[in-house]
């Protein structure tokens, strides 16, 4: 492009300068009076100051022929007589080739009355301006091919750095593969986005070794629910085997001792899958829910959960955009540890906290014993109980109803109730609170 550039432009100043000196022989030629044409085109050129490197041929009819002081070999040069020989009806211009080198000519009429008497050629020598262009030539393929080896040689390093980091973060990945989920990619050099896919996989690596880490919690806390009862069980069948079967009383101890843990056995069952289908990521099921109407049921079936006296607070009038079934079963476990906690004719409240522009808070309170302060944050664990030594419940039902709060990005607070026992409360963020207006707007 340069090369191309320069040589448009010394061709364009050539044939300026060219056609100022036509319009010089021109206004020579219209001013000559009654002097002959051979007359006028030798005293013009015996006077005309050519600048270096320009040159000028008067072609009259006839063959007669007048040149500049240095024109002679331009007089004999072939391409020069075949132009001359058909003068044009209008200015032309091209850039030939003569024995001199190359040129840029300009031919044109000599016109007389409008009538053409003769051509006049006018040329400007190239040779200079083409050795220019082949040291531009030059210099541009230099620095094309030093740009070019630049280029390679800056791309090569960077693929080179930029793989590197690639073969180091596939040898981390392989090792994590291989089970060392404690290995972690770390900051990593190549470029911004191979530090963030750096980061984000170890973000990834981070939330899998949690899950993980809770999975073999789990596992490991199921397991020593399960023992127990398991153990129990296989201890009075030995003492039942020992003892023999043919004591009726016997019998029915046993029978009854082993019922009893396998009911334990399958409420525990129920419960890990409540807390797995608690643990799904998504809520699929997000729907409106009439507080109102869906305090009203739960109070309702609180009522046949045990022999208990029932009390439905104050609920307002709200719409909430939450998973029914899930915050349904959520609290239904509040009410079922209030009937375990409460004995016949004790107190179970249920109720609604809301101010009208912030959290919601769905409340399960009772008058039983409650939990002390300090063994509250125990509770909120799986299996977790206040007294180790009772064996009443499965030890879910509190994580599986945090669970389902901070699905709702919402928590679950302990705190006393205003019957002395325990309140339970399923705090949700206001943006799940739509106004009952605006639902039926919906």
């Amino acid at each position: 492009m340069t090369w191309l550039s320069f040589s448009r432009r010394s061709t364009d100043q050539a044939t300026t300068a060219l056609s100022a000196q036509l319009s010089a022989l021109n206004r020579s030629a219209a001013g000559r009076g009654s002097t002959t044409t051979s007359d006028w085109a030798v005293r013009y050129l015996s006077g005309a100051a050519l600048p270096s490197g320009q040159r000028m041929i008067i072609w009259l009819p006839g063959g007669v022929r007048f040149g500049s002081a240095d024109a002679k070999a331009l007089l004999r040069d072939p391409t020069v007589r075949r132009l001359m020989s058909s003068p044009p009806a209008v200015t032309h211009s091209a850039t030939i080739h003569t024995a001199l080198g190359p040129a840029r000519v300009l031919t044109s009429p000599i016109l007389e009355g409008g009538t053409t008497v003769g051509s006049v050629l006018v040329s400007y020598d190239l040779s200079a301006s083409e050795s220019d262009q082949r040291r531009v030539l030059a210099l541009a393929a230099f620095e094309a091919v030093v740009g070019l080896v630049a280029a390679v040689a800056g791309t090569y390093l960077l693929l080179r750095r930029l793989l590197g980091t690639i073969r180091r973060i596939t040898t981390t990945a392989r090792t994590i593969e291989e089970g060392d989920l404690d290995h972690r990619l770390g900051e990593q050099v190549g470029g911004e986005e191979v530090a963030e896919l750096a980061a984000t996989l170890d973000l990834m690596l981070d939330r899998i070794d949690s899950v993980m880490a809770v999975q073999r919690r789990l596992l490991s806390d199921v397991s020593h629910q399960l023992k127990t009862p398991m153990t129990v069980m296989r201890g009075h069948l030995e003492v039942l085997d020992r003892t023999g079967i043919d004591n009726p009383t016997e019998v029915r101890h046993t029978l009854d001792v082993v019922l009893g843990e396998l009911d334990h056995m399958r409420v525990l069952i129920d419960q890990l899958l409540l807390l797995g289908s608690a643990l799904e990521p998504d809520l699929a099921s997000l729907g409106p829910v009439d507080l109102r109407a869906f305090m009203g049921d739960l109070a309702a079936a609180a009522e046949v959960l045990g022999d208990r006296r029932v009390e439905l607070g104050r609920v307002p009038d709200v719409v909430i955009i939450v998973d029914e079934a899930k915050l349904r079963g959520a609290i239904l476990n509040l009410v079922d540890n209030a009937v375990r906690a409460t004995g016949d004719d004790d107190v179970i409240e249920l109720g609604v906290l809301h101010d009208g522009s912030g959290e919601i808070s769905l409340q399960v309170a009772d008058s039983g014993p409650g939990i002390a302060p300090l063994d509250r944050p125990k509770v909120l664990e799986r299996f977790g109980r206040p007294d180790t030594e009772t064996r009443s419940g499965s030890g879910l039902g509190l994580a599986i109803v945090a669970t389902v709060a901070e699905a709702h990005g919402g928590r679950l607070e302990l705190g006393t109730s205003s019957h002395g026992g325990l309140c339970a409360s399923i705090v949700l963020p206001g943006s799940v609170v739509m106004s009952v207006s605006a639902f039926e707007e919906a």
